[in-house]
């Protein structure tokens, strides 16, 4: 049995939220159907619809053309069972002393190493995207440098593995937030499945709107995996939010725009510590001087 996938971009956030409320519209319905801003900083966005039935290339056209997105591309999926292919294909993941696992490879997880356990076939954070492992091996980083931190808020949570990690390292309070309902829910099954029910708090935020966030603040960390546009945005809530001394964990963010970032942070007073970049991406560990 095939599906179909239907993928056009366009310029714009509003004209793709648009055109993909117009795609749930069409006959044949789509499956589903994704909004996505494409992670390269120019402001494309992804939409797509996912078909159990051939979607009429008039019908795409029309759309494309009312809309100013590109032609649309529809390939055939042949049907296949995606988690156990994802779980094959996703080795655990190993940054520092984190070991990042899914429960078919819990017999690898080593003595004496830190498990987080997330499944394959759950929201973004494996680990494997060089963004959360970015983020991983920054906070390994600091704890070898005999850094502790107590009050900890991992912001755009997804899967909330880097919560999970402050948490597994003793942190008294431990906060993961987005602003997708789904990864809210996504963050809290991984939360139970890791035994750390009452040691993360999972709640559902735009930047730092929740008084909850509010509330929680000064964090002495902030992980923000995130994009671009996002971390440039909340810089000064970030600043604001952060405790003197605190740090503040980034990614989300190309190489080539890590040095963009960085000064934006310098400008609310927070001094870049440490950089790695991981293939095409950055992470940056910033700390608030006063």
């Amino acid at each position: 049995m095939l599906t179909y996938t239907a993928l056009t971009t366009l310029p714009g956030k509003s004209q793709a939220e648009a055109l993909g409320e117009a795609l749930e519209a069409l006959e044949p319905a789509p499956t589903g159907v994704g909004v996505f801003e494409v992670e390269d900083g120019k402001g494309i966005w992804e939409v797509g619809g996912y078909f159990l039935d051939a979607p009429d290339d008039i019908d795409l056209a029309l759309l494309s053309a009312a809309f100013g997105a590109g032609p649309f591309v529809v390939s055939e999926v042949p049907d296949q069972d995606w988690v156990a292919k994802v779980r094959r294909e996703l080795p655990p993941v190993e940054a520092g002393r984190f070991f990042v696992y899914g429960s078919h490879d819990a017999a690898l997880l080593p003595e004496g190493r830190i498990g987080l356990l997330i499944e394959a076939a759950m929201a973004f954070g494996t680990g494997h995207h060089g963004t959360t492992l970015g983020c991983l091996r920054a906070y390994d980083r600091l704890l070898d440098d005999g850094q502790r931190f107590d009050n900890v808020l991992d912001l755009g949570c997804g899967t909330a593995v880097l919560a999970m990690s402050a948490a597994r390292m003793g942190a008294a309070h431990v906060l993961a937030s987005d602003i997708d309902p789904v990864a809210v829910e996504v963050a809290l099954a991984n939360v139970k499945a890791n035994g750390l029910v009452g040691r993360v708090s999972c709640v559902e935020s735009i930047g730092f709107d929740s008084p909850v966030l509010r509330a929680g603040a000064p964090f002495d960390l902030i992980f923000a995996n995130i994009l671009k546009g996002p971390l440039i945005e909340l810089a000064p809530d970030m600043a604001a939010h952060l405790a003197p001394g605190g740090r503040a964990i980034l990614s989300g963010l190309l190489v080539e725009q890590a040095d963009e970032i960085v000064e934006v942070y310098q400008g609310q007073g927070l001094a870049l510590e440490t950089r790695e970049d991981l293939g095409e991406w950055s992470a940056l560990t910033l700390r608030r001087l006063s």
